[in-house]
């Protein structure tokens, strides 16, 4: 299991989204998170957002869905913006009275340009380091994890291979790491 993989365990994943609200509190980080979590948004489609993308300035309030061109792929996706992702921004926006085109996640002293990738990657890593067992967590754990706890939820496996634009489940299942629970099932219930 060279590969990234999404965060299975539940408390390990509350200890996670935890780590920067309550144990190393940087609400840049934490926001960074519940939105890659919550959205499942590849980490340069979250760098690359600007407050506009979220914010409806002229009306002081959150949007109800973010429009993304994606990055890789360059189709346009139309995403929920759930409670707990506008509560973080919300929260964020408070400490950093952003302009609309400045970057969602960027250093606050250079607002318009946004986190580098290997920025965004010691942050997912740190946080993973001190609160998962597993050892192959990226930022692209994110956007795993929320297939994998969706799947767990009993979200149609239809659904999941349109949101992540996959031709077959069986990919989806590679994708997020069932493929692999499965084989491990076995190997924990084979009683001789």
């Amino acid at each position: 299991m060279g590969t990234t993989q999404p965060i299975r365990d539940k408390d390990e994943l509350k200890n996670f989204i935890a780590y920067y609200e309550v144990a190393h509190p940087n609400i840049r980080n934490y926001t960074m998170i519940i939105l890659g979590l919550y959205t499942a948004l590849r980490i340069s489609d979250v760098l690359n957002l600007k407050w506009k993308d979220v914010y409806y300035f002229e009306k002081d309030c959150f949007l109800d869905h973010l429009l993304i061109h994606e990055q890789k792929t360059g189709k346009v996706n139309e995403i929920a913006l759930n409670s707990h992702v506008i509560k973080a921004l919300d929260c964020y926006r408070k400490t950093r009275k952003p302009d609309a085109e400045d970057y969602i996640f960027s250093k606050p002293t250079t607002p318009a340009h946004p986190l580098c990738r290997s920025q965004a990657y010691r942050i997912v890593r740190r946080a993973a380091d001190e609160t998962l067992c597993v050892t192959h967590v990226s930022c692209h754990s994110l956007r795993k994890t929320f297939g994998y706890h969706a799947w767990k939820q009993g979200i149609s496996p239809v659904l999941l291979m349109d949101l992540y634009n996959h031709s077959s489940f069986y990919i989806t299942k590679r994708y997020l790491g069932i493929s692999q629970d499965e084989r491990d099932s076995i190997f924990h219930t084979i009683n001789f």
